[in-house]
């Protein structure tokens, strides 16, 4: 099937071209015609800025349930996590679903056009398999596909509740029960049975330092190894993991993964947070990628990761919404220049067009998406579009789409959103979730 869209404003990654022809075939676009004036007869036309779809480099889908709820009072990131344990014990491959549908929905209206789900909510609870070992990761597949949105699920190996000595890990709490698949090899031989398809990616994780032994680290890197898959991993989040890290090993934790063959360009730290210099440099000579998760990392209260630091080392920079306390990545990328004005008191420490290819090209990359995140002629057909008429955004100077769309524009501006050249969002409503906010408050509810 063949579609023309026409944009009335569109970045191509440099700059701002007024009235853009994107022909699309079979999900990917097969030309960029610039200069195209006027819509061409036939054409579907999207009015406002059209970006690259906005990738979503790490959530957790359950963690929706969370927001407002973990606002009460003051509590630290520990606090934080029991009431996420008393969510996760409510969830089952139908309740899942539920969720996962309309926050994916949500993420669609937002204009992410793909997620990467830090997936760690294996079994039953107690711990016992489902009679389909990967039906919780099944059904976030499914619901990612009736949302419309692609998904890179990165499975994850989630073994001990914290680092015991050099050898081992404590055991999972009665809470981790149904996160543990025991061993590292127990956890390869059930994701082995997990498949990609047309838009869906199987990568790994492993949660931390801290859920995953020393000694069975490369266990799971040698999985992704062997299927060029994304890797994915909490990394100095918190300093009581470091500390607990450099008490049994002697090191930090990013020099543990380095030791272990974690490390490298197929591999993403999450948050990096907590970093010596020498952290920064093994990040960056491996070429390892960071994703950067703004509003949870303040919402917890967990500190402002070197980004610039990690980014001159050589790690590329993606982003993501994390626990949900919102949903918008340009909210994620402007967070991450704004926070560092404050840390540094100076300005301009990334262009706009920077942050924004954070959260199309170079989010794409990190799931394993390496053909998305541009609008350019082989691509995956995968855009938003943002109005320019709403109070936030009207008024653009011309030429400067990429500023407009980071520093002024929010997830409410999205209006339209193609992935794979079907149009998923219309005029600013779901094609198949319409009633995406209904659904959350009762798939929520259900889990309080």
């Amino acid at each position: 099937m063949q579609v023309t869209y026409w944009l009335e404003h569109a970045w191509l990654g440099a700059h701002v071209e007024p009235g853009v022809a994107l022909e699309v075939r079979d999900g990917r676009i097969t030309a960029v015609r610039t200069g195209a004036g006027g819509p061409p007869p036939g054409a579907v036309v999207l009015r406002g800025l059209t970006v690259p779809g906005l990738a979503n480099a790490h959530s957790h889908a359950f963690h929706r349930a969370l927001r407002g709820t973990v606002q009460v009072g003051s509590g630290t990131f520990w606090t934080w996590r029991e009431v996420m344990y008393q969510v996760a014990s409510r969830l089952s491959p139908d309740t899942y679903f539920t969720l996962a549908r309309a926050v994916y929905a949500e993420m669609a209206l937002a204009g992410i056009t793909a997620v990467g789900e830090f997936h760690y909510v294996h079994h039953a609870p107690g711990g016992a398999p489902y009679s389909d070992p990967n039906a919780m990761g099944e059904a976030l597949i499914a619901a990612a596909a009736e949302a419309g949105i692609r998904i890179t699920l990165l499975d994850t190996a989630y073994l001990s509740s914290a680092i015991r000595n050099k050898h081992s890990g404590e055991p999972p709490n009665p809470h981790q029960l149904r996160f543990s698949d025991g061993t590292a090899d127990a956890w390869a031989q059930r994701a082995d049975a997990l498949k990609d398809g047309e838009q869906v990616r199987i990568g790994a994780a492993i949660h931390s330092v801290r859920a995953v032994p020393a000694e069975q680290l490369s266990t799971v890197a040698s999985w992704a190894s062997a299927r060029n898959a994304p890797l994915h991993v909490h990394l100095s989040e918190q300093t009581a993991e470091n500390d607990a890290c450099l008490a049994a090993h002697g090191v930090t934790p990013t020099r543990l993964l380095a030791d272990h063959g974690v490390l490298g360009p197929r591999t993403t730290g999450v948050h990096n947070t907590h970093l010596t210099d020498d952290d920064i440099a093994l990040l960056g000579g491996t070429a390892t990628g960071t994703c950067m998760c703004p509003t949870t990392e303040r919402d917890l209260a967990d500190g402002i990761g070197p980004a610039p630091a990690l980014q001159a080392a050589g790690s590329p920079l993606s982003l993501g919404s994390d626990s949900h306390a919102v949903i918008d990545l340009f909210e994620e990328a402007r967070a991450m220049e704004l926070d560092e004005r404050l840390r540094s008191r100076t300005r301009g420490h990334w262009t706009a067009a920077a942050l924004l290819r954070a959260a199309t090209a170079d989010g794409h990359a990190a799931l394993g998406w390496p053909d998305a995140g541009r609008l350019e002629q082989g691509a995956l057909a995968d855009f938003t579009t943002l109005t320019l008429e709403s109070v936030r955004t009207a008024g653009p100077v011309p030429g400067l789409g990429a500023e407009t769309a980071v520093f002024a524009a929010c997830a409410a501006d999205v209006r339209d959103v193609v992935v794979g050249g079907r149009r998923i969002v219309r005029d600013g409503s779901h094609a198949t979730v319409p009633d995406a906010g209904p659904a959350l408050a009762e798939a929520v509810a259900a889990l309080r």
